[in-house]
């Protein structure tokens, strides 16, 4: 499968630029199923540490994990996107995944436990 970001240049942006996406990680305290999606989802609980706390996300990875999985894992998110209604949830956070071959969502995290509400740099 050939994604468009594949094939075209990103633009060029700045340190600065870059510094401005606050991404963190934190470990994903509960999920629950989200039937009212338009396409497969769960509904997240994601604890970011003393500094940000917990926050809600919504996640179309159904297909490569079980919700009793995502208990106590990793995960990257970008916390400072203002908030999106999407459906019944209010999504407070944006968390990170790439496409597997087939397109669907594989969630990015660290290889090893880190300290909650850490930031990306």
């Amino acid at each position: 499968m050939t994604d468009a970001a594949e094939t075209t240049t990103p633009a060029t942006i700045t340190y600065d630029d870059f510094a401005k996406v606050d991404i963190r990680v934190g470990r994903i305290t509960r999920a629950e199923p989200f039937p009212e999606a338009r396409k497969p989802a769960y509904k997240l609980w994601v604890d970011f540490g003393p500094g940000i706390g917990e926050k809600r996300s919504s996640a179309q990875i159904t297909r490569h994990y079980a919700l009793e999985a995502l208990i106590g894992r990793q995960v990257l998110a970008v916390v400072n996107f203002p908030p999106r209604q999407i459906g019944k949830v209010k999504s407070e956070v944006l968390v990170l995944g790439l496409p597997d071959e087939h397109g669907e969502v594989v969630l990015i995290g660290p290889g090893h436990d880190v300290p909650l509400g850490g930031k990306l740099f």
